[in-house]
């Protein structure tokens, strides 16, 4: 089969003036998209580089005919951008494994992917949504210490040291920054202090949850290290440490919290899902990503190294059951 290829790499991303130094975060490397290209060759199918939803539009337009595709694309300019290319495909009648465009919108929402996965039964901090900094005297808040964060964005986009405040001066000065400069609602959610983990979950009927990874935190902040040195960050070496053991039952307990969040959110074939540990030793979900990178130094690479997997098979085996599961030969 001829398997398209729908993604952002990083100079694909449309600069303005105006907009923030991270605001190509969520786009890709170029070995991103050779991983993704090696994996449907594993399998047996020639992969077919398409590039960013405009250029698919545009192809589409211009007769291009594929027997499915695999869609990466964060896209850019509105909280609806993660769901430009699927709702293209899903026009043009070509079967795209993944999740739809209507579990990207949402799940690109914080504040209702939390709503609906506490509804589910898994713990999520208390949060508030807050549109301007004038408005927190009337918004019911959380006890300090909180977290602010931009509500419509992903790969850490937004998150400093700052991000985490402990007086109302700081929180003001937090929700300032983020609906200024990514013109858009702020999050604010109780900050979780201990140690941060992340899941990622394969297959559908039941999904697979993967081996769980911990990430480290910067001591002084306790933020993960993975969100303060995210690109377009400032660069600095930051000193980290590893919080709370992962041990089997805790590794358990993630596992069914991310398929209770992978089901309640109606994701497919693939998500990789964040949570921390409070004081208890608790886990609390923190968010889902329907898109997660597939980068050589991701996660998913990682936890082929890990299981002792080459990364092309361990892609390619998630790629061909999402193929089965379209009623694709794979």
């Amino acid at each position: 089969m001829d398997i398209g290829l729908i993604y952002d790499t990083f100079d694909a991303y449309p600069w303005s003036a105006d907009d923030p130094p991270d605001a190509d975060a969520e786009f890709e490397p170029e070995a991103t998209v050779d991983a993704l290209a090696a994996a449907v060759e594993h399998l047996g199918h020639t992969p077919v580089r398409v590039g960013t939803a405009r250029m698919l539009q545009q192809k589409l337009c211009d007769g291009l005919a594929l027997d499915a595709a695999i869609n990466i694309t964060e896209s850019a300019g509105s909280r609806n951008r993660e769901a430009y290319a699927p709702i293209l495909l899903e026009m043009a009648g070509i079967p795209c494994v993944g999740s739809d465009a209507l579990t990207l919108s949402l799940t690109l929402d914080k504040a209702w992917t939390k709503t609906i996965v506490a509804d589910a039964g898994v713990p999520t901090p208390p949060h508030a949504v807050v549109s301007a900094p004038e408005a927190l005297d009337a918004t019911p808040l959380p006890p300090f210490p909180l977290f602010v964060k931009p509500r419509y964005e992903g790969s850490s986009k937004g998150i400093t040291p700052d991000s985490v405040v402990h007086t109302p001066d700081a929180l003001h000065a937090a929700v300032a920054r983020v609906t200024r400069t990514y013109r858009q609602d702020a999050l604010v959610e109780a900050f979780v202090p201990g140690g941060e983990f992340t899941v990622a979950v394969v297959g559908h009927d039941p999904p697979e949850a993967l081996p769980v990874l911990q990430r480290a935190v910067e001591p002084t902040t306790h933020i993960g290290l993975h969100a303060l040195e995210h690109r377009g960050a400032p660069e600095k070496d930051w000193d980290y440490t590893v919080a709370d053991a992962l041990t089997p039952a805790l590794e358990d307990t993630l596992h069914q919290h991310t398929r209770k969040a992978f089901a309640a959110l109606e994701c497919h074939d693939f998500a990789r899902a964040d949570f921390r540990l409070d004081e208890h030793g608790q886990p609390f979900f923190l968010e889902i990503n329907p898109l997660p990178t597939f980068a050589p130094d991701g996660t998913f690479a990682i936890i082929a190294e890990l299981m002792g997997t080459a990364y092309p098979a361990l892609l390619g085996d998630v790629f061909g059951r999402a193929l089965r599961r379209l009623g694709c030969s794979a």
